[in-house]
């Protein structure tokens, strides 16, 4: 099950400011063990919720999620940070209360916060480069598709479109909070699951959006992905903000990729008021991954006993040595 984003909150300790495990350091290269390797991740971005500690556990789960998607481990993390302009006290408020956060899901995930840098600025902004281990031969890539798999996502979409509302007070509290819970849930537990069931092929669905990174996928694997509109999971609140227009700053650039579709059958599917969901960028978002197609029905069931109710079967890898995506009207079938 989800937690809610802002359960637990601590209290920093007067004057105290936040101090990672080993405070003060800038630079960290812990070695793999044998028979493994390095993975080397960074993310940073400005702040889309107000409440430092909400937006903190999310800032460290969209820097994490790149270490999960190559089936890594994450190790170690350092911290970059940038706090609006206050009082000091309320700086160092601000700054223990974003580290905190972020620390509580690094924590979790066995991530050392090490260190970092921080500075004032206009508004608030938080990323991590994150470091972390995989095992030889074991390494998930963007071009691990191959023609019978299905493609399974593990979170809804719609998290762009969703904030882009809430700051125009065009969504409902329950939309925003949902949103904001699905995007502060780890994928460690994904990924896992993905990996049991046979996953060769796996990214995290972020600033692209579902179809940007889906195209990323069949580039880089040289196949054709049938990708069914019905069976795309959304966030509660996401079809009513993308039918009353309500767009992502990053939706127009996003938008190109629409030029990649082919077919009838995506003209037709396009024709739905949410098809720009698809190219919505997302969060922290969640994983998406190839699977063989007699691992589809165990792989959701294991993945919705595992915390993710909404993962799903979206689409199927057809074709090799044509790169297109098709959006189909239908459900798809597993």
């Amino acid at each position: 099950m989800r937690s809610h984003p802002t359960a637990a909150r601590p209290s920093a300790p007067a004057g105290s400011g936040f101090h990672a495990e080993h405070a003060g350091r800038r630079s960290t290269a812990p070695p793999p063990p044998p028979g493994h390797l390095s993975l080397h991740t960074v993310d940073f971005f400005r702040a889309l919720w107000h409440d430092p500690w909400v937006f903190g556990q999310i800032a460290a789960n969209h820097a994490l999620g790149d270490c999960y998607a190559m089936g890594g481990t994450p190790t170690s993390a350092l911290a970059i940070a940038v706090i609006p302009f206050a009082a000091e006290a309320k700086v160092e408020e601000d700054l223990f209360q974003l580290m905190a956060g972020a620390n509580n899901i690094l924590s979790a995930a066995g991530c050392v916060l090490v260190g970092g840098h921080s500075s004032e600025g206009a508004e608030l902004s938080a990323g991590f480069s994150v470091n972390g281990q995989v095992p030889e031969g074991r390494v998930l890539r963007k071009g691990g598709l191959t023609p019978g798999q299905v493609m399974v996502l593990t979170k809804p979409i719609g998290s762009g479109a969703i904030m882009a509302a809430a700051m125009r007070r065009k969504a409902k509290g329950r939309w925003v909070m949902g949103a904001l819970g699905v995007m502060a849930q780890s994928s460690a537990a994904a990924a896992a699951v993905l990996l049991r069931h046979g996953c060769s092929g796996c990214t995290d669905v972020t600033g692209f959006g579902l179809l940007g990174h889906l195209v990323e996928m069949t580039r880089a694997s040289k196949v054709s992905v049938e990708l069914h509109a019905p069976s795309i999971p959304l966030l509660d609140g996401a079809r009513e903000v993308a039918a009353a227009a309500v767009l992502s700053s990053l939706h127009d650039q996003n938008a190109r990729v629409f030029a990649q579709l082919s077919g009838a059958d995506s003209d037709k599917a396009l024709q739905d008021g949410t098809f720009s969901l698809l190219v919505d960028p997302q969060t922290a978002g969640g994983l998406l991954a190839s699977v063989p197609h007699d691992q589809a029905a165990a792989c959701l069931s294991d993945l919705r006993a595992a915390g993710y109710p909404d993962a799903a079967v979206i689409g199927v890898v057809v074709q090799a040595g044509l790169t297109a995506v098709t959006l189909r009207p239908e459900p798809v079938a597993v």
